[in-house]
């Protein structure tokens, strides 16, 4: 039975360990990537939506929603990589509520 339990415990820890260089190793791709979108997740946590609203040579800026609210983030090309360069809270805009008539009596 002992060596049955340990038999178990090596093959978990191997098949844990795998796991976690797998894991390690698709996160080191996503960082090294070229695209910017993907840099932006990485970034941040807690990202539901990206939306690209313009490209410029060297730079683009987005509206990103998070778990905070809205956001407006500018990333640059640095050197080598994308970096953030600006990040705004983006305020809900209130709606205006529509002028009464007036009652005539």
């Amino acid at each position: 039975m002992g060596t049955v339990g340990w038999g178990l415990m090596a093959a978990l820890v191997i098949v844990g360990t795998a796991a976690g260089l797998g894991r390690a190793t698709m996160n080191l791709q996503g960082a090294m990537s070229e695209n910017p979108d993907l840099a932006l997740r990485l970034l941040h946590d807690g990202i539901t939506s990206i939306e690209l609203l313009e490209e410029l040579e060297g730079e683009r800026r987005y509206q990103v929603e998070t778990e905070e609210g809205s956001k407006f983030i500018i990333l640059k090309m640095g050197e080598k990589e994308w970096y953030v360069s600006t990040i705004e809270n983006l305020h809900e805009q209130e709606e205006e509520t529509p002028p009464q008539p007036a009652i005539s009596e």
